[in-house]
């Protein structure tokens, strides 16, 4: 057994998160990726985010019909800045998991909420900043299971990523109020080591920017669950766009079954980011990023 703590409903006690690169994927309307299988519980997700953009100067001409290359090519170099730049940002992480009874109602949960921060050496790790609880019935989770998560990778699709992925596009469809392209992602190759994105993204079509993500991370094995001991491994990420420069991602979610003792407990996981503020500091956009490491299984 794991010599890490178990929780389960306990009124006591601290979390270290190391902080690495985060990312999570979200929904496509109609696409093949739409529902995890066996997924069950509540079908509609809460109305707790809004895609919008507030303009700050004058708004430019859409751009041509630009070639698929192209358009990959500018959102893959804008997912350069906007990893390098999210760095520079503290902000308040929610984490909530949920357990839903037979008639899709709320049961137990457990609420985890972190910051950023910097140890003696500068190293950055996720600080606890309010004492979690918990009434969860069912789950079990273990302080590896919440540090799974923060090995997902926040921007799949920097530039020096691009070549380990095939990416087609699939047509158009609005998210909230914005235009947006449709790709497709699939990895060329998986392996054991290292997990890849496979899932759709949505690029705003006017500025050529990811507004919207959804999708799995996959290694030679199949699926990987961020979180070892728990379902989850299809995720639906919304953006929100800060100080009027960067979309970052500020919700999350994935819903999926927990089988125990043969019951079906419909379960979900939500996060959220946000009051996002600039560091002191804080690296400018423009700089050579460091290669996103994807999650390992």
């Amino acid at each position: 057994m794991s010599q890490a703590r178990l929780f389960r409903g306990e009124k006591n006690f601290t979390l270290g998160l190391p902080a690495v690169v985060f990312l999570v994927v979200c929904a496509a309307q109609g696409s093949p990726l739409r529902a995890q299988a066996g997924q069950q519980g509540p079908i509609a997700p809460p109305p707790e985010h809004h895609v919008t953009r507030i303009i700050t100067g004058p708004e430019p001409e859409a751009p041509p019909a630009l070639p698929e290359p192209e358009i990959i090519k500018h959102f893959s170099q804008k997912e350069d800045d906007y990893m390098l730049s999210r760095t520079g940002y503290t902000y308040r992480k929610t984490i909530r998991i949920q357990e839903f009874d037979p008639n899709g109602q709320p049961g137990g949960e457990f609420v985890l909420v972190t910051q950023p921060g910097r140890d003696v050496d500068g190293k950055t790790f996720e600080k606890v900043i309010e004492k979690p609880s918990s009434t969860l019935q069912h789950l079990f989770l273990r302080s590896e299971d919440l540090e799974g998560l923060q090995r997902m990778p926040m921007f799949a699709l920097t530039s020096s990523q691009l070549a380990k992925y095939d990416l087609k596009y699939v047509g158009k469809e609005q998210v909230d109020e914005v235009d947006c392209y449709l790709f497709q992602v699939k990895p060329k190759m998986v392996e054991r080591q290292k997990a890849y994105f496979d899932g759709i993204v949505w690029v705003d079509a006017k500025y050529l920017e990811v507004v919207k993500t959804y999708g799995k991370w996959m290694n030679d094995q199949g699926e990987v669950h961020p979180m070892t001991a728990l379902p989850f491994s299809v995720f639906e990420t919304y953006r929100e766009y800060v100080d009027g420069k960067y979309w970052f991602p500020n919700y999350s979610r994935s819903d999926a079954t927990l089988t125990l003792k043969e019951q079906q407990i419909p379960v979900r996981i939500v996060i959220k980011w946000a009051d996002f503020k600039a560091v002191a500091g804080a690296p400018k956009a423009g700089a050579v990023p460091a290669p996103t490491t994807p999650p390992k299984p």
